[in-house]
C-alpha cells in the first residue's frame, strides 16, 4: 500500500492505494489547502482529471 500525496500541493494525505487500483473520477478533497479535484490512479499513477471549487 501506497500514501497518496495531493497532486495539486505535493502534501502526503491520509489516504491510501494497493497497486491494483483503479480510480476513475474520483472525487479527492484535501482539507488542509481546502481544494476539490477530480483524479484518476492507475498502476499508482495520479491525474488531475479536472480542479473542483470545494463548497465544505
Amino acid at each position: 500500500m501506497k500514501g497518496l500525496l495531493y497532486p495539486l500541493c505535493g502534501s502526503k494525505t491520509r489516504n491510501r492505494i494497493k497497486e491494483d487500483t483503479i480510480l476513475n473520477n474520483y472525487p479527492f478533497y484535501y482539507r488542509k489547502c481546502k481544494r476539490e479535484s477530480l483524479i484518476a490512479v492507475k498502476d499508482l499513477q495520479i491525474t488531475v482529471v479536472k480542479k473542483l471549487e470545494a463548497k465544505y
